[in-house]
């Protein structure tokens, strides 16, 4: 059959522009992660009149009509499958369903190539079935071919185990790395619930501040009580929506990685068997492997697709990411990954912290005024015997503007006053009276201390807010994904189609060469000749060492009996 090895040679490199038109699949772009895709469709939503929300285009106050920052507006310009072939100009944004057709489309290939090789590959086995095509190699020319065919069988088996590792590589490595971005993700989110908890415990607490029996004013605690209900209901929306997207993510990520973990080793184990059967002519058992091969092949070729549409979403959201840190306070579809802290309610929540400030150092100071450093008759309610110098008062951290201020030489800070204070401690007997110099009991100056705590507190662990407000917290976070996790994904996704396409186009070509071992019975014979061949030549390699051994015993001997 002269036209075999033309056809053949044809059949070899329409089989390898197959396998570099596959690998050539756009992985073009670094991304910078990620967010969104590990999040999925809007993470942790819109709250209106909560303290977490989307952050405001900046100049929005000036300009209501100013349109959103489209993310990756050039990148995402492709083919709307919903709108005609139309080329979609909407930007990143994982909320709308144009997006998603039109990155679908970028996994077209794949889904053709499945569809194409489904059918034609079908179309075979049946007339190879029902019309009996055969093929018969005769002469010198056949067995040259015979010989190709077998070297081409190896090579082919080779391609489809070496893809099948970096698959299991690939998979492993992105599995791992798609996790940790999303821990990552996970713990900034933490921060931010334990940002809002810490600020509504320490308001709480401010409520129950005494001294003496003084409290802070009944209006302080109703606007304390409205304030930590907005920061409880954003806290607990944050916590619950993460808690449901990680969990939904970690699934599906363990599905992706168990069928790309059974599609390799089935893939592996196919080429083996498919190799050795057709080595030794076992043309009814290749008929069997023919069948899962053709399935297995298709569903290949659909998960190329998939993950090149991964891929390009992964690359979506870097490059939206990275954009995004250049305009943190624009409007984006970006900002329901991690928002920015609505600068309204954030300011209100920082009024109302140093407020409440002022309103426990004014506590305190009534106390050390109207009673610590009062002399009263003895007898009156005021009295417990206090004596010696007159006690500072407590510095006021700011002014009726809320703005900082610098203390007096007589007063003292909140950073120190529980130190000062306690040398105006007296001691005191049963009925609570001073025994000894002292201004203050051990239970009032315990009180003090107890409010002074609680301005500390509320000085410095309600400020973390502005991180939040500005958008720094937010522009740090999306900065250390785009630039310690993108670059990692993306290497692990190109890793995971190469595999892919390594293995599905190895075992496509093993096809063509079982079908014509499977349809030839000199194809085994060339494979048994070789085998035998080398067998032959081990033995003889064998049996000369033998003799080799036996003639060196005999020189030994006639030496030994000369």
């Amino acid at each position: 059959m002269k036209g075999f090895p033309a056809s053949l040679l044809l059949l070899f490199l329409v089989g390898f522009a197959t396998f570099n038109w596959v690998l050539a699949l756009p992985h073009d772009v670094v991304r910078e992660d990620s967010g969104n895709f590990i999040l999925g469709q809007n993470d942790f939503g819109t709250w209106e009149n909560q303290i977490l929300q989307t952050a405001e285009a900046s100049g929005s106050s000036k300009n209501d009509s100013q349109s959103p920052l489209l993310l990756a507006a050039n990148r995402t310009k492709r083919p709307d499958i919903r709108h005609g072939f139309r080329v979609y100009e909407g930007g990143w944004d994982i909320a709308n369903p144009n997006y998603w057709t039109s990155v679908g489309f970028t996994g077209a290939t794949g889904f053709i190539l499945s569809i194409l090789w489904f059918i034609s590959f079908g179309i075979a086995l049946l007339i190879h079935r029902f019309c009996g095509w055969k093929l018969n190699l005769k002469g010198e020319e056949s067995k040259t071919s015979q010989w190709i065919c077998l070297a081409l069988l190896v090579v082919f088996t080779c391609v489809a185990i070496i893809g099948s590792m970096l698959l299991c590589i690939g998979q492993n490595n992105f599995y791992h790395e798609s996790l940790d971005t999303l821990k990552y993700v996970v713990n900034q989110s933490d921060y931010i619930v334990d940002t809002l908890k810490n600020v509504t415990e320490y308001l709480s607490l401010a409520k129950t501040i005494s001294v003496a029996q003084v409290f802070l004013p009944s209006d302080v605690m109703d606007d304390i009580d409205k304030l930590n209900v907005d920061l409880n209901t954003a806290a607990d929306t944050v916590a619950d929506k993460m808690s449901i997207n990680s969990h939904k993510i970690r699934k599906y990520f363990t599905a992706m990685r168990s069928a790309l973990i059974t599609i390799a080793v089935v893939m592996l184990l196919l080429a083996l068997v498919g190799l050795f059967l057709s080595l030794f002519g076992y043309r009814h058992a290749i008929c069997i492997l023919m069948i899962s091969g053709w399935l297995l092949v298709t569903i290949t070729f659909v998960l190329c697709g998939l993950f090149v549409i991964l891929d390009n979403a992964v690359s979506d959201t870097c490059m939206a990411m990275e954009e995004w840190v250049d305009n943190p306070q624009a409007e984006t579809a970006l900002s329901n990954i991690l928002p920015c802290v609505d600068p309204k309610t954030t300011n209100q929540t920082l009024i109302q912290s140093k407020k409440i400030v002022n309103d426990i150092v004014s506590v305190a100071n009534q106390f050390i005024y109207n009673f610590a450093n009062a002399n009263p008759s003895p007898g009156s309610p005021n009295d417990h015997n206090q004596s010696g110098p007159p006690m500072p008062a407590l510095c006021y951290p700011y002014n009726s503007q809320l703005e900082e201020t610098r203390c007096g030489d007589n007063d003292v800070t909140i950073g120190n006053a529980s130190t000062v204070w306690q040398k105006f401690v007296c001691q005191v007997s049963e009925p609570g009276v001073c025994t000894s110099v002292g201004r203050v009991t051990p239970d009032i100056y315990s009180q003090m201390v107890a409010a002074v705590n609680e301005s500390y507190a509320l000085q410095h662990y309600t400020p973390p807010l502005l991180s939040l407000q500005n958008c720094n917290f937010v522009r740090e976070t999306f900065h250390n994904i785009t630039t310690g996790y993108c670059p990692f994904l993306h290497n692990h996704l190109k890793i995971v189609n190469i595999g892919l396409a390594m293995t599905s186009v190895g075992i496509l070509l093993c096809l063509l060469l079982w079908i014509l071992y499977a349809n030839d019975p000199q194809m085994g014979g060339v494979s048994a000749k070789l085998f035998f061949s080398i067998q032959r030549w081990r033995n003889g390699s064998q049996n000369i060492n033998n003799a080799s051994r036996n003639d060196e015993l005999t020189t030994s001997s006639i030496i030994g009996a000369v």
